[in-house]
């Protein structure tokens, strides 16, 4: 057949392909599309669970959030009040609240509370759906959920993800409502202090921030002291700082490896109180007894750059400073933190939303990287988390290399703080990373005057 004959029908081939590509991108920016699909994620997802809830039943962590619970209704026994606890006494509101209909419908409350909270991060991205420029955010958000919906519909991270994506977007525009967020989630799951310190140091507000977080952190505390809890109210710091190297964390990689060599001494076994897997082995004595000190120490020389770029700048409130430094510092946390939980990964993504609906193609990088970290952590956990406790090298292979990814992100974050720093003036560099930012997150309040982040 002469090439000519073929041209009409590559021809039409192309016409088909830009027409798909048209009819795609109309979908991901309609107000429609994007209310149908989290419409429909939350009912495959309430589906999913329904024969659980049908039987009174509940997954993941949430028998031991309704042990807790129970305890409360019907002994009026409160954890972090009336003895230790391994999560900030912020966290009670949401463990005991789906309780308030009884054991056999605690599955279900937690459900419905959960898809309430991520109704409002979206409704607040999009700004009830007219900020259209935020939609790619939404729906990579939504794809988030499901990547890691095995965690992020059955942990704590479920809450505070939803409140820093709300805390963010209304930095600029009402920084003591968001501050009062974070600090609120900050005591759910210590995670957003990373976002609090990063807004903090780089925001032009850092006053009223800090006074807003240090408000609510003296109301949530009063309260539990008020209630009895004085001699309990700190003993989440106390309580992780004495465990060991879980399995899947970043700092056991080595043991990990060492009890599949067979290496005398390594082993991979049950902590049956707090029902999660750890490691140990030749060494590992040196890294449980000073993690937390190394851990500090990194979040200090993150911190201590933000503050230099900050300054290098000129002027504050730039929301590429704040975004950064916040992934920075929280991706910090899981990287040499000795606990490695797969829905650590919900610490990160929200800050990436927020990236990707106010500096767009700037924070593909970021994007993509979490995209693969998530899918690579619902492999290992649940779909082959037995493989891996049975010390599967290939299973491991897979978690090694979303912990070697993770630390490829914070290398991209820090590079990024210090990109931000050698520029100097607000000005450098933003019209090249992100022609369309909006003034975002803090630029938009402080008047982030003209000359330094322009209005676009």
């Amino acid at each position: 057949m002469p090439a000519t004959a073929l041209r009409p029908t590559g021809l039409l081939r192309s016409a088909r392909g830009i027409r798909w590509r048209m009819l795609a991108r109309r979908l991901l920016r309609s107000r429609r599309a994007l209310v149908i699909a989290f419409v429909a994620l939350h009912l495959a997802f309430l589906a999913w669970l329904l024969p659980l809830m049908l039987a009174g039943g509940v997954a993941g962590d949430l028998p031991l959030y309704r042990q807790w619970a129970m305890h409360v209704m019907d002994h009026g026994v409160w954890v972090g009040i009336d003895s230790d606890w391994v999560y900030p006494v912020g966290a009670l509101l949401p463990v005991v609240l789906p309780a308030i209909f009884g054991a056999g419908a605690y599955q279900l409350v937690w459900f419905l509370l959960l898809t309430a909270a991520n109704g409002v991060s979206l409704w607040v991205l999009t700004d009830a759906g007219r900020r259209r420029s935020a939609y790619p955010a939404a729906w990579w958000w939504l794809g988030i959920l499901l990547l890691l919906s095995p965690v992020a519909l059955l942990r704590l991270e479920g809450f505070t993800g939803p409140m820093v994506i709300v805390a963010l977007v209304l930095l600029g525009t009402r920084p003591r409502l968001a501050a009062a967020l974070l600090a609120a989630a900050a005591w759910i799951k210590v995670w957003p202090a990373a976002v609090l310190l990063a807004a903090v140091i780089s925001s032009g507000r850092r006053r009223v921030i800090a006074i807003w977080a240090c408000l609510t952190s003296l109301a949530i505390v009063g309260v539990a002291v008020a209630a009895g809890g004085l001699w309990h109210v700190t003993s989440f710091l106390t309580t992780q700082g004495s465990r060991h190297l879980q399995l899947e964390s970043v700092l056991g990689t080595p043991w990990l490896w060492m009890a599949i060599a067979h290496v005398p001494g390594a082993e991979v076994y049950q902590d049956w109180a707090l029902e999660t897997r750890e490691v140990s082995g030749p060494g590992d004595i040196w890294i449980m007894e000073n993690g937390t000190g190394v851990m500090l120490a990194a979040v200090a020389v993150i911190a201590v750059l933000i503050g230099w770029a900050q300054r290098r700048r000129g002027a504050a409130g730039d929301p590429r400073l704040l975004l950064t430094g916040a992934l920075a510092l929280a991706t910090a946390f899981i990287v040499f933190d000795k606990v490695g939980s797969p829905q650590y990964m919900l610490w990160l993504a929200p800050i990436v939303v927020v990236g990707i609906a106010q500096l767009g193609r700037a924070w593909r990088v970021p994007a993509i990287l979490l995209t693969v970290i998530a899918a690579a952590t619902t492999l290992v956990f649940p779909l082959f988390y037995l493989e891996l406790i049975e010390l599967s090298p290939w299973a491991a292979s897979v978690l090694g290399a979303r912990n070697l990814l993770l630390v490829v992100l914070l290398g991209w974050t820090v590079r990024e703080l210090w990109r931000l720093g050698r520029e100097g003036g607000t000005d450098a560099g933003l019209s090249d990373a992100a022609p369309h930012v909006r003034r975002p997150v803090e630029a938009r309040a402080t008047g982030a005057t003209g000359a330094s982040t322009p209005s676009r």
